[in-house]
C-alpha cells in the first residue's frame, strides 16, 4: 500500500483506513512534477497556502499545470479578498516545506478548496507530505477526508 517513508499525511489515511499508492520521484525546483509521464501529470495537484481578509488561512488544491485565480478563490471560500502567504510562513502554518506541502496532515485543519476539475479523474496524485513523494488517491476520498468544497478555482 505505501512505501518505507511514513509522513503526517500517510499515518493520518491509514488510521482512517484510506486506500492510497505512493510514488517518489527525484525532486527538481525548476521542475517538482519529476520526469512523469502526460497522463499522470494531468492527474497531480498542487496545494495552495493563502491568507482570506475575513476567514485567516485557507488551502487550496489545484493541477500542477495551472494558476490559481485568487478572486476565484476569494468567491469559493466566502472572502472579500485572498493572497498567498508568504513562503517563510508555509513551515510554521502547515508543518511542510514548500514542494512538499500536502492538503492532509497539516498542524490544523484549515478550510480547503479542490477545483472541481479534480472529479474528472478516478485517482488524483498530491504531495504526499514531504518533497520527492506524492500519494495517489481516490479524489473523493481525499475530499471528504479534509472536509474539502468544491469550485472553479484556476484561471481561465
Amino acid at each position: 500500500m505505501s512505501g518505507p517513508v511514513k509522513t503526517n499525511a500517510l499515518r493520518q489515511l491509514d488510521a482512517a483506513g484510506i486506500p492510497y499508492r505512493t510514488r517518489s520521484y527525484a525532486y527538481d525546483e525548476a521542475d517538482p512534477c519529476g520526469e512523469t509521464d502526460p497522463e499522470q501529470r494531468e492527474r497531480m495537484f498542487k496545494t495552495l497556502v493563502t491568507r482570506g481578509e475575513k476567514r485567516g488561512i485557507l488551502v487550496f488544491c489545484i493541477p500542477v499545470d495551472q494558476e490559481l485565480d485568487l478572486k476565484k478563490c476569494a468567491a469559493a471560500a466566502g472572502d472579500k479578498r485572498v493572497e498567498m502567504i508568504h513562503l517563510k510562513e508555509l513551515l510554521p502554518l502547515t508543518g511542510y516545506v514548500h514542494g512538499g506541502c500536502s492538503p492532509v496532515g497539516m498542524k490544523k485543519r484549515y478550510p480547503t478548496v479542490f477545483d472541481e476539475t479534480a472529479l474528472l479523474y478516478e485517482r488524483i496524485y498530491v504531495s504526499g507530505g514531504q518533497r520527492g513523494l506524492q500519494m495517489e488517491l481516490a479524489p473523493q476520498d481525499l475530499i471528504d477526508f479534509v472536509g474539502a468544497g468544491l469550485a472553479d478555482i484556476i484561471k481561465t
